[in-house]
């Protein structure tokens, strides 16, 4: 099947005619083509987002609200086809894709359809000086949307969404990696009646299509999620032409379970939080550090239940571990373990790549548990981004504070105790963007997201998004 791009509200080919294959990685064959869009590709769209701007940002809050919920209405209507076709170009379950993903792109479109028609802004009474000064919030103009291929829709939607109820006109890039259900929202969106122009999804590679999204002189603001070293690009590039940016980078997140924790809640949902979406999800627990007394038990425990996690076709509804989203992928998650062998870390279970079959050349791995003795090696400093965890014991709150802090990420944290000070403690000190404390990825969308260091700039979610694709303007009026 061949992948066209989205641009002023119909499908086209790309300008120059080149193709790339689009891989499905639960088989490991070619299932389909996509666009090798260009900066040619990009300028069409850009002119065509240019030009239903001025329409869209006057269009009304009550109309913006309208057809952002049709919009979250079909994507509901579509569940089966968008989680089929998640799982297909990602290699998630596609039980996984129908609870958590799809829902959640759907809920995304819903929660800014609201939440703009609540956005308010400010105005100050300058007394005795007989001035009144508020401060409009208009929308940027044209933006760039660049979004990663661990939770496609999802996170594409994350960013889309916010844009566009704010009266922006996008030009988005999906990972060409998963292209799928990025494309299918094109004609969700035609169908629910977003005006040409406003949504503009340009497909191809990272250093073409992405590059010429950041360098383009009048998109003036981008929201990138990915690597840590391609938001450090986009920084260089975008910093010297003023763009707005926000940057959701890498992540290496500490688990810290101390000995007071509600156990069997806490192994349910490690064994979660470590190899959920195959551990490609940027806040994974990947670091886990487990208090002295309860190190022996935790560790058996842990490793009993995730050699019982079955590694399956992304189809069957008993699979728990699907296939790794790409053969290079596969290949540099891999390379961790031979990493970890040569710092002396121990494989306590997992470490190798798994044949399926009927699925022989599918990109599957074992849920892997390395225990480690020191938290500076390698496997522990470097995101791995794969069905990968550490574990190792601590003796102190002040020394796991220290281990969980000395990385250059602080994307999440997730802390389990029952002390209360403790949590009140340790909450404060952690570098992070976000900590869960007795629970993990229980998210509400009025709250930032974000992380602070290597994890990136910038926040996402609630209003803070809204902030970021708005431009705040002060007006003075003495009377």
């Amino acid at each position: 099947m061949n992948i066209q791009n989205y641009i002023n509200g119909q499908y086209v080919d790309p300008v120059n005619n080149k193709w790339l294959d689009n891989y499905c990685p639960a088989n490991g064959e070619i299932y389909g083509q996509i666009p090798d869009s260009t900066k040619e590709d990009v300028e069409v769209a850009y002119i065509a987002a240019r030009t239903a701007f001025s329409e869209w940002s006057n269009t009304t809050l009550d109309e913006r609200n309208r057809v952002l919920l049709r919009i979250s209405e079909d994507i509901e209507k579509n569940l089966d086809r968008l989680a089929e076709a998640e799982s297909k170009d990602n290699g998630k379950p596609i039980w996984l894709a129908k609870a958590v993903d799809i829902p959640r792109a759907a809920s995304n479109f819903r929660f800014f359809a609201n939440a703009i028609t609540q956005f308010a802004s400010e105005s100050h009474e300058s007394v005795g000086q007989n001035a009144i000064n508020y401060t409009l919030r208009q929308p940027i103009g044209v933006v760039g949307c660049i979004s990663p291929w661990n939770l496609p829709l999802y996170l594409f939607t994350w960013k889309i969404a916010p844009a566009i109820a704010a009266g922006n006109c996008v030009v988005a890039k999906p990972s060409e990696i998963t292209p799928m259900t990025a494309y299918l929202l094109g004609e969700i969106c035609t169908n629910a009646g977003l005006p040409k122009g406003v949504l503009n999804i340009i497909h191809g590679l990272g250093n073409t299509a992405g590059q010429a999204i950041i360098e383009h002189p009048d998109i003036k603001a981008i929201s990138f999620t990915g690597g840590t070293a391609t938001g450090a690009h986009i920084a260089r590039v975008a910093a010297p032409l003023f763009k707005k940016l926000s940057l959701e980078l890498g992540g290496k997140n500490p688990n810290i379970i101390f000995a007071d924790c509600d156990y069997e809640d806490m192994l349910d949902t490690t064994v979660r939080s470590s190899f959920a979406n195959q551990g490609q999800i940027c806040l994974c627990g990947s670091r886990i550090f487990i208090e002295e007394p309860i190190y022996e038990k935790f560790r058996a425990d842990f490793v009993k239940r995730v050699k019982e996690l079955k590694i399956g076709h992304p189809s069957d509804p008993g699979t728990k571990v699907g296939a790794l989203v790409s053969k290079p992928h596969l290949e540099k998650v891999l390379s961790y373990v031979d990493i970890a062998k040569e710092e002396k870390g121990k494989i306590l279970c997992g470490g190798k790549a798994v044949s399926l079959p009927d699925y022989e050349n599918g990109y599957y791995m074992e849920p892997t548990i390395i225990e480690v003795k020191t938290d500076e090696c390698r496997v522990n400093q470097e995101e791995i981004f794969g069905p990968i965890v550490t574990i190792m014991p601590f003796k102190t709150e002040q020394e796991v504070l220290e281990m969980a802090n000395k990385v250059k990420y602080g994307l999440s944290s997730t802390v389990w105790t029952n002390d209360l000070k403790r949590t009140m403690r340790l909450t404060k000190e952690l570098q992070a963007g976000i900590v869960w404390v007795n629970t993990w990825m229980l998210r509400d969308l009025r709250t930032p997201f974000g992380g602070v260091k290597d994890s990136g700039v910038g926040r996402e979610g609630g209003f803070e998004a809204l902030r970021f694709f708005t431009e705040p303007k002060n007006i003075c009026i003495k009377y």
